[in-house]
């Protein structure tokens, strides 16, 4: 099929070269596309620039991931299952002065290298107190491991010294985001890396900051006493983040008493203001009757004044 079309995307442009199977798939968040891809220069000779055959196993994302490899979402969810197709990707240059490719097309070298350039551009921008602008940093720095990490067997010895690179990397993109107050993106990165290391102090640190923050206060607590267990020179600040826990969740119940407690005086109010208003009448009417009023509230709440 020569047919070219376009897709949603600037610059980008599509051809298939076979037709897949069956109505286009509705990719839910969390659904992994495993694939063969080549990446060409757009030149005379189509010079191969990588190739995943070569590399004896198929490249897998998975579809909504923060970390997700840049373009390549775009281009695999415009794919039925079983299609080739050939795209090709313009490289947008604002500042030709300042252009560096993107991720998807560097070789493995270059994303290896500019690795920890934008690892110290991330941790600049954290002193600067730009936390958006260093997370993007670190995600860049993560997409790029991760790309690489793609090709080698997981769980191997190269697979598993890509992801010590990753690590600190997710660590600081985690900081900054509880810094923006993303805090349910911080449980699920934290969680995560968990996942394949239960001894990463900083990630039950920063999980617990996470819990504590939207009011998971079992959850936190779990974490920050997990934290001075596997490292006993923190329990001076687990001590000190367990004491501002304790202080807000009161905080917190203090304010939901009021204010369930305002709910349930309302009627209360009205009912003793019926009250003294029978009362006023039997009085002038001469009966001395008298009505009394009774507290609905739980008892360990505090009582209205009539």
């Amino acid at each position: 099929m020569d047919e070219i079309y376009l897709l949603n995307v600037q610059g980008v442009k599509k051809k298939i070269l076979h037709g897949g199977c069956g109505e286009l798939p509705k990719f839910k968040d969390g659904s992994k596309l495993t694939f063969h891809f080549q990446t060409l220069k757009d030149d005379f000779e189509r010079t191969v620039i990588d190739d995943s055959r070569q590399a004896g196993i198929p490249m897998e994302i998975i579809v909504g991931k923060l970390f997700k490899i840049e373009v390549w979402e775009t281009l695999l969810t415009s794919m039925r299952i079983g299609e080739v197709a050939e795209f090709w990707c313009d490289a947008i240059v604002d500042d030709p002065s300042s252009y560096r490719r993107d991720t998807w097309a560097m070789n493995k070298e270059e994303k290896l290298a500019v690795v920890p350039v934008l690892h110290r551009e991330g941790n600049r921008l954290v002193l600067l107190k730009k936390y958006r602008e260093a997370a993007e940093k670190y995600q860049e720095a993560v997409i790029c491991l991760r790309n690489v990490q793609a090709k080698e067997k997981p769980w191997a010895e190269d697979w598993l010294s890509l992801e010590n690179l990753i690590t600190p990397l997710v660590l600081n993109y985690c900081q900054c985001q509880l810094e923006l107050g993303e805090y349910y993106e911080v449980l699920e990165h934290t969680t995560d890396l968990l996942q394949k290391n239960k001894e990463n102090v900083k990630a039950y640190f920063k999980r617990a900051k996470a819990h504590a923050a939207v009011w998971n206060e079992k959850a936190a607590r779990e974490d920050f006493l997990k934290v001075a267990q596997l490292d006993p020179s923190l329990a001076a600040a687990v001590k000190k983040e367990l004491r501002l826990l304790g202080e807000r969740m009161r905080e917190k119940h203090v304010e939901e008493r009021q204010r369930y407690q305002g709910l349930f005086q309302q009627p209360l109010l009205k009912g003793a203001a019926e009250g003294k208003e029978q009362q006023g009448r039997g009085e002038n009417a001469g009966a001395g009757s008298r009505t009394e009023a009774s507290c609905a509230c739980p008892p360990s709440w505090p009582c209205a004044p009539d």
